[in-house]
């Protein structure tokens, strides 16, 4: 199971956000391209980011910063997520080096575009789903459906998807623990890699999260900024 290291943007800052709520941030950087070299060094495989304010208003805002960390590491591995809802956006960023793009919003409201994006382009749509009390959310987490994770991805099955990243908003960054059940239950539901986000706070969720053998992955942020665990330590967790 890779362990994977989160920057999430807000007006340029690197942030973590309680619950997703844009009010309830703490700042941790202000330099997002020495964050990332941080991770990088440190042997992240593979960078998560998300453009927050993108999110929100549904279109990319923090652009030039994610561009400037991929043409610094161009052999790197980065997957980006919010405010991509459309064709241009999303391809954008493909162009531009980023390895793969995170659509949650189209996912619910335009299926069929996503369908011929993922087509279009093979493996490298990473479908994002955020969830609720069981349904999922979206428009940057502000907007509610009718629809439980698992039925949303089955709409996608078959489909060349690069992965699922499945989000307990009510964990996120509250350094709880993450919904391991939930997040277990679905990955044994779907032939779509699925990786875990949300809550991850002690080794042991790590080691919780990687026992089963059936996850890609896990998302890891607020933990590591705060020093909950390094990550060599995470990665060797979720090896053990």
């Amino acid at each position: 199971m890779l362990v994977i290291p989160a920057i999430d943007l807000k007006e340029g800052k690197c942030v973590r956000l309680r619950e997703g709520k844009m009010e309830e941030e703490t700042i941790f950087s202000d330099d997002p391209i020495s964050t990332a070299a941080s991770w990088f060094t440190q042997g992240a495989e593979l960078l998560h980011m998300v453009d927050l304010d993108g999110a929100v208003y549904g279109k990319p805002l923090n652009q030039e910063i994610i561009f400037n960390i991929a043409s610094q590491f161009p052999d790197k591995r980065i997957q980006i997520g919010g405010g991509i809802r459309n064709f241009q956006s999303a391809s954008e960023y493909l162009d531009q080096g980023i390895e793969r793009v995170i659509m949650g919003t189209s996912a619910v409201e335009n299926p069929e575009m996503l369908r011929e994006f993922c087509n279009l382009y093979p493996h490298r749509l990473v479908l994002g789903v955020d969830a609720l009390d069981g349904q999922v959310k979206t428009q940057g987490w502000l907007k509610g459906s009718s629809i439980s994770p698992l039925e949303l991805i089955k709409k996608f099955d078959g489909e060349p998807i690069a992965a699922v990243i499945f989000t307990d908003i009510s964990k996120d960054g509250m350094m709880s623990g993450p919904n391991i059940k939930a997040t277990l239950e679905l990955a044994q539901q779907t032939d779509i890699p699925v990786i875990a986000s949300g809550g991850v706070s002690s080794l042991e969720h790590i080691r919780q999260l990687a026992r089963e053998n059936i996850l890609a992955g896990a998302i890891c942020g607020r933990a590591l900024y705060e020093n909950a665990f390094s990550y060599i330590e995470a990665v060797e967790a979720a090896s053990t």
